[in-house]
């Protein structure tokens, strides 16, 4: 089995190339539509949703089949027809150019594959079966789904103000380490499961900052 390592990658003005507009290429388009990436799609037709987010702005429709050379200057390529041979030969052309693809139907012919995804605000859960089971990666994906709600969005929009703030505000290093482990330490998550949480003013983050200066 191949050892998938699992990546991040920040696709903001990043021009990735989907070619296909099925539902597979739908779905792949659904996961970046937020990626702020420069999304272009290749295909003769196009789904409903994709149409509607090309009449938004939102992707660059090239309306005909895949031709060589559509892939230069890309950042990351999706094959996403139903046609093996066109997936065949634009991953063959990515290879080439060194550039990762995403083989539809076939993961272990491109260089990654896509896993499934929950996604709560900043909080992203990703579930793989190293492409042996990819209706279980679904099933454990929902199980992920049901466990972690809503209230995981505010909590980690509150880590990340939380964040800001001590990187903004405290320039030693220590205090900044005891500060994060604090903040590691909180219950915030209970209070908002709750309702009881109100989001922290500026006011209050100083004064929290300073309960831990002599520490």
């Amino acid at each position: 089995m191949t050892y998938y390592v699992p990546l991040m990658i920040n696709l903001e003005n990043r021009r990735c190339v989907i070619v296909g507009g099925g539902s597979v290429a739908e779905r792949k388009t659904a996961s970046l539509i937020d990626a702020g990436a420069e999304l272009v799609l290749i295909s003769p037709e196009a789904t409903s949703p994709l149409e509607q987010w090309i009449a938004e702005g939102r992707l660059t429709w090239e309306r005909r089949g895949y031709r060589e050379g559509d892939l230069k200057g890309a950042f990351l390529v999706f094959a996403a027809t139903d046609q093996a041979e066109v997936n065949d030969a634009v991953t063959a052309e990515a290879h080439a150019l060194g550039i990762p693809v995403n083989h539809a139907g076939e993961g272990g012919k491109g260089s990654f594959i896509s896993p499934s995804v929950v996604r709560r605000g900043g909080l992203v859960l990703c579930v793989s079966t190293s492409g042996a089971g990819p209706l279980v990666a679904k099933k454990l994906s929902r199980d992920l789904d049901a466990h972690f709600g809503e209230d995981y969005e505010t909590y980690v929009e509150f880590l990340s103000t939380a964040r800001k703030m001590i990187k903004e505000r405290e320039p030693d290093a220590h205090r900044r380490a005891v500060l994060f482990k604090a903040l590691a330490e909180m219950d915030v998550l209970a209070s908002i499961r709750e309702g009881r949480f109100q989001a922290w003013n500026e006011n209050k983050w100083i004064a929290w900052m300073d309960e831990y200066r002599e520490e």
